[in-house]
């Protein structure tokens, strides 16, 4: 078909690459676009493009959990992430650290795991100290004043940069009230801390700021 010297390529290459609705689709813009009107023609396009695009992208969920035992103390994070069908777990132990260090930390492997760029992530957590921080903007002040009397700064600094490679949203969640991911991030999180195998925490350890 030869094209208008005008018209969006790209979406025509996408229609022709992507999902089984494409070919109908594509047919559909060639006679509007072409034959009819520009202008309805771009709206559809541009409003199907979104539509397969969203339908290319991971839709992924995410539950984390943090724990230490005496606060500092022995520590671990759990995490389930799902995607359709699919799910995972993850956790790891460490020797010294805190509550909100492991809770943050959680989130961060979680987000750190994903192997599909821009994807679109919804994060479950009980800690208001993360959900907040994100969600109300606060991170992103500290951020502005280089953390100054701020702790756990080294984490907050790896979170910035992996968060913007995808589209995440945070959710809070009570803690231990019978929501069985939760749980079972807890589960996790706590037999990570109980573990013979525990890492050192060393944004903890060595920096004094973080104490």
């Amino acid at each position: 078909m030869k094209q208008p010297k005008d018209a969006p390529y790209f979406f025509i290459q996408t229609m022709n690459k992507k999902c089984c609705i494409a070919g109908t689709m594509k047919h559909f813009f060639e006679e509007v676009w072409i034959k009819k009107d520009k202008q309805i023609g771009l709206f559809c396009c541009s409003f199907w493009y979104y539509v397969l695009l969203s339908h290319t992208m991971a839709h992924i969920t995410v539950y984390t959990d943090g724990s230490s035992r005496g606060n500092p103390g022995p520590g671990g994070y759990g995490i389930v992430l799902m995607s359709g069908k699919h799910a995972k777990e993850l956790s790891s132990g460490f020797r010294l650290t805190t509550n909100n260090r492991m809770e943050l930390l959680s989130v961060i492997v979680a987000l750190e795991s994903l192997k599909i760029a821009d994807s679109v992530v919804t994060i479950y957590s009980d800690s208001k100290y993360v959900v907040d921080s994100v969600e109300k903007g606060w991170v992103f002040g500290w951020q502005k004043k280089g953390f100054q009397g701020k702790k756990n700064s080294d984490l907050w600094a790896r979170f910035l940069r992996i968060y913007p490679k995808h589209k995440v949203r945070f959710v809070w969640v009570k803690g231990h009230a019978n929501n069985p991911h939760n749980e079972r991030c807890d589960e996790l999180a706590v037999a990570a801390a109980l573990g013979r195998e525990l890492y050192v925490d060393a944004g903890y350890e060595g920096d004094p700021a973080n104490k």
